[in-house]
């Protein structure tokens, strides 16, 4: 309660005197976010943008495959070792526990040696395509921080695109191509993230270095991350000032990092060889054992904190901010236009606080606990201060005999507070609430 009403005070005092005095804005900084570090000089306070931690995103998705038949085991089937491609006894069952493989054991935890995994029907019905969409969903815009693998215990796909939302799934982009010939399958050159540049770190490629058939120690394709944060913050990351300083003012490259819902096209099962061996079809399937995204809640950078309630994620949003990703100000502090807080400038950040309306200032001029009316005034509905007869003014601080001109010094009546009408509300204000305590 005693820091809600010390915000409140001050962003009462940043409005007053932003509106009535020229003097600079002093509350810019993430005074709320700040958190004691440990350094050679000792323990000290360290400022630092309002961000959620970054944490494993898989926690929270909801999986949906397209067809949503495509599980293998209902009805049972067999398919081929995946080690071996002859030895075709293996059985898939959706309805023993022990043979099923269902979605959600991509997400499962597993260790270092995974032995459970989602597996799509196998190729039965070749000519006709085998494809498969998995679209991960959060119901919240999120930033990616790692990279996001894909562990597959098939053959890794012959053909796959990883896709992006920002609008929770009504459109779609491409953020990476998977092929074993690009050119062939997509009509695009075969690039890795290492031919790119900060200036063509945005660029859509395929890669074909993630699509040979199966084997022990090919299991797993990346969509890389870190590489591109490495373009501006060097190959260990060491200088991430430099990188939020340019998410900070380019907007496309913040939106690259952000999404709402990703999804995983598989469009051609690990073939390894030219042609399609259609004398032993139950070796052509898909599965995927682990699925890592890591990631944060977008919070505009206005909450440290995001919460998982209802099976809805949510920024804990500060900086008299609102909505599911602090993207508005409250009611009555919309005192200027909303903006996301900033990384700039570095290291401590601008917060761009909501300030209260110049209205709701008017309108709202007492309550019981922060604006107390002087000399024995009251507050009414919490709109105004009903005077005694010896007083006037938003908060009765005025004796009327000073309008007047006939106050004495023996008049009973104390001398008015000087000063600019944003001191007195601030003295007012400094001087009814209760003691601060941290």
């Amino acid at each position: 309660m005693y820091l809600s009403r010390f915000l409140s005070i001050h962003a009462l005092w940043v409005t007053v005197s932003s509106v009535m005095q020229p003097y600079p804005l002093v509350w810019g900084h993430y005074d709320v976010c700040k958190t004691q570090i440990y350094t050679e000089e000792g323990k000290v306070w360290d400022y630092m943008a309002c961000q959620p931690e970054s944490t494993d995103m898989t926690k929270y998705l909801k999986v949906k495959l397209d067809p949503p038949d495509i599980t293998c085991g209902d009805p049972p089937e067999a398919f081929c070792a995946m080690g071996n491609p002859y030895m075709c006894n293996n059985e898939c069952d959706a309805s023993t526990p022990e043979l099923a493989h269902p979605p959600e054991l991509m997400f499962d935890f597993e260790g270092r040696h995974p032995s459970t995994f989602w597996q799509s029907a196998t190729w039965k019905e070749y000519p006709k395509p085998l494809q498969v969409n998995i679209t991960l969903s959060w119901s919240k815009t999120i930033e990616l921080t790692d990279n996001i693998v894909i562990t597959f215990e098939s053959g890794r796909p012959d053909q796959m695109i990883l896709e992006k939302s920002l609008d929770y799934g009504r459109t779609w982009q491409p953020y990476q191509y998977y092929a074993t010939d690009c050119l062939d399958a997509f009509h695009m050159d075969p690039k890795s993230v290492k031919d790119l540049s900060q200036h063509s770190v945005l660029e859509i490629i395929c890669t074909e270095e993630y699509s040979t058939g199966y084997s022990t120690n090919s299991k797993i394709i990346h969509f890389e991350i870190k590489d591109r944060f490495a373009f501006f913050a060097g190959p260990r990351l060491r200088n991430m000032a430099s990188l939020y300083g340019q998410l900070d003012t380019t907007k496309k490259l913040r939106d690259f990092f952000t999404v709402t819902d990703l999804r995983i096209r598989l469009l051609r099962p690990a073939v390894g060889e030219i042609f399609v061996d259609e004398l032993h079809l139950a070796r052509y399937f898909y599965a995927i054992s682990d699925i890592k995204v890591r990631g944060r809640c977008k919070c505009n950078l206005h909450a440290t904190v995001c919460v998982y309630d209802n099976s809805k994620l949510t920024c804990e949003c500060e900086h008299n901010t609102t909505g599911p990703d602090c993207g508005k100000c409250k009611k009555n502090y919309q005192g200027r236009p909303w903006s996301p807080g900033s990384y700039l400038p570095i290291p401590k950040g601008t917060a761009n606080t909501c300030i209260p309306s110049i209205s709701s200032i008017g309108t709202n001029v007492c309550d019981n606990e922060l604006l107390h009316c002087q000399n024995g005034g009251t507050c009414h509905n919490n709109v105004r201060c009903l005077c005694p007869a010896a007083y006037t003014g938003i908060l009765c601080e005025k004796p009327r005999c000073e309008e007047a001109g006939s106050c004495s010094s023996d008049s009973g009546q104390g001398a008015p507070l000087r000063g600019s009408p944003a001191l007195l509300l601030l003295t007012l204000l400094l001087g009814t609430a209760s003691p601060l305590v941290f």
